[in-house]
């Protein structure tokens, strides 16, 4: 092999980020965002970071003992809907306080059939609950 540049390993990468990570673009340059990982098969935990024209954003989860855990740091000026996968019917913990009961200038969460959604804007956040 002459080239270690091919559209192969880039589809790869690409995977890695938008489904074991879960970041995908939801407008140009990530001003807007999806944090979704689909965590799956073998794997415990991911850790993905990604420098877009906003600044540097994270997605880090991890499952152990019956519970899941997933921190995300949104850049400034951004916003980002972030998918909490099996979380419906769980009682989410996010920074501390129930999911649940916080305000947020965007919204409150939506439930559905087995995930809850949360559109955020820039910061960072701590999800925490029982994985079903």
């Amino acid at each position: 092999m002459n080239s270690f540049n091919h559209y192969a390993y880039g589809a790869i990468g690409n995977w890695m980020y938008s489904v074991i990570g879960g970041l995908s673009e939801k407008s140009p340059g990530y001003r807007e965002m999806f944090v979704a990982p689909q965590p799956g098969g073998n794997l415990t935990k991911a850790d993905v970071t990604f420098e877009s024209l906003y600044g540097r954003i994270e997605s880090r989860w991890k499952k152990e003992n019956g519970k899941f855990a997933l921190e995300v740091t949104v850049p400034p000026n951004t916003e980002a809907t972030i998918v909490l996968p099996h979380a419906s019917g769980t009682l989410v913990s996010a920074n501390g306080a129930d999911l649940f009961s916080q305000k947020s200038l965007f919204g409150s969460p939506v439930k559905g059939d087995r995930d809850v959604s949360w559109r955020v804007g820039s910061g960072s956040y701590r999800f925490e609950y029982d994985w079903k």
